[in-house]
């Protein structure tokens, strides 16, 4: 008995992370976005019956289905018992009244849950939400991450998390958002949000800011889920879109070279290029083409674009960085931060031009402020000084960065180039 509980216990345990938030969302189309809570009670209550359940009968042919239609069927009954149809999603409170079962069914079906799913992405987006607010509510209502693992990802407290949820979730009743796909000119507006969303969450699971996990394969397969939902969506095959899940492939590629059996980093002139995912990889190709279709050039394009140099390079000799250095220069035109600054001066040191490199990291807007506060700057110029044999340099700025993270990964890596300081 105990073997079919804990059995049981691991199937819901995994349906909840595929299934959750796709259920949140044709719930929510059904309740209103102002009843999220409620949706989210019925999903809960599906996910527990199904645990009652299983751990007595067998489980069914389809458990992802028979959780569709417990949740389904608790709707039902949860609409028939209140007579004021109002107030339930305008979509279908004038259709309620009529045959509840049937308006129902219509919006379990596959292409409707993925139209829910999009729907309810750009909700969680919303422009006058604030952007750690976003997040935070799309992975706890799309993803079906609890509040423990978002707090454990985003390297925060479970605290704060309530808070943004409180706080996003208060915002859309006070505002009556609605579940929608926006149009025209809103809709790029929109889309423009979504992608910042999705790029932030890749991000963070490529570089996890966790102590003890560089690469948080989860978030990143969830960012890449949700962007593939925007590609197969007629309102949202946008270029940008291939673009934005090309360069998630290509990056995606290369999680099992980046790190060895101790769990310490490996640099990218050192990795197996043999380990890298040619499928992936291939998909990215597919999906650089496909974004080709617009006339507008994106930041998305261009990173992308600079991930495929990488992948088209049989070796680390043979990449074309005069090239790179080309797409750097027009990603800096549209997207002058710090870390494109950063990232393009990293080529110019693989051009032979290490202190011209340093110069114009030196020249960042605050740069002293960053180098104080964010690792990568300093691992930067103290690793560029240790090319370039200034010793005290090298020292000065590895051992800021050094201090500075929390990745033990990072530690590891950083404490080997402080010994190549003291080994000369």
């Amino acid at each position: 008995m105990k073997d079919k509980t804990a059995s049981a216990q691991q199937l819901v345990d995994h349906l909840f992370r595929h299934e959750a938030g796709r259920m949140i969302a044709v719930l929510t189309r059904i309740f209103g976005m102002h009843n999220l809570e409620l949706a989210e009670d019925v999903m809960q209550e599906a996910f527990l019956k199904a645990v009652q359940t299983w751990k007595f009968e067998n489980v069914p042919d389809n458990p992802a289905a028979w959780l569709m239609q417990v949740a389904r069927n608790k709707a039902i009954d949860i609409i028939r018992r209140q007579q004021n149809f109002q107030i339930y999603s305008k979509e279908v409170a004038h259709q309620l009244q009529d045959e509840t079962e049937n308006t129902l069914q219509q919006f379990f079906s596959e292409h409707e849950i993925a139209d829910s799913q999009l729907r309810m992405i750009f909700a969680c987006c919303h422009p006058l939400l604030k952007e750690e607010d976003q997040v935070t509510l799309t992975l706890k209502t799309i993803s079906g991450f609890s509040s423990t693992e978002i707090a454990r990802a985003l390297v925060t407290s479970e605290a704060t998390i309530q808070k943004r949820l409180y706080r996003a979730k208060q915002f859309i009743k006070d505002n009556s958002i609605q579940l929608e796909i926006p149009a025209g000119n809103q809709l790029k507006q929109r889309l423009a949000m979504v992608y910042t969303v999705l790029y932030l969450l890749f991000n963070e699971g490529y570089n996890s800011l966790k102590a003890d996990e560089l690469i948080r394969t989860d978030l990143c397969m969830e960012a890449i889920r949700l962007c593939l939902l925007l590609t197969e969506h007629t309102a949202t095959q946008q270029p940008s879109s291939f673009g934005l899940l090309s360069l998630m492939c290509f990056q995606s590629s290369r999680f099992d070279s980046r790190l060895d059996e101790n769990n310490s980093i490996i640099l990218l002139q050192h990795q197996n290029r043999n380990k890298w995912n040619r499928e992936l990889i291939d998909k990215g190709y597919y999906y650089l083409n496909k974004s080709a279709m617009g006339e507008e050039l994106t930041v998305y394009h261009i990173e992308s674009a600079i991930a495929a140099e990488h992948c088209l390079a049989a070796s680390f000799e043979e990449t074309n960085w005069q090239r790179i250095l080309y797409f750097y220069d027009l990603l800096l035109h549209q997207k002058q931060t710090a870390v494109v600054v950063l990232n393009r001066a990293v080529v110019l040191a693989h051009l032979n031009k290490k202190d011209r490199a340093i110069d114009e990291i030196l020249r960042i807007k605050d740069i002293e402020k960053l180098l104080q506060s964010q690792y990568i700057y300093s691992a930067v110029l103290g690793d560029l000084y240790l090319q370039l044999s200034n010793l005290d340099n090298a020292e000065k700025y590895l051992m800021i960065a050094y201090k500075l993270t929390t990745s033990q990964a990072e530690k590891k890596l950083i404490a080997t180039k402080l010994e190549a300081v003291y080994g000369h």
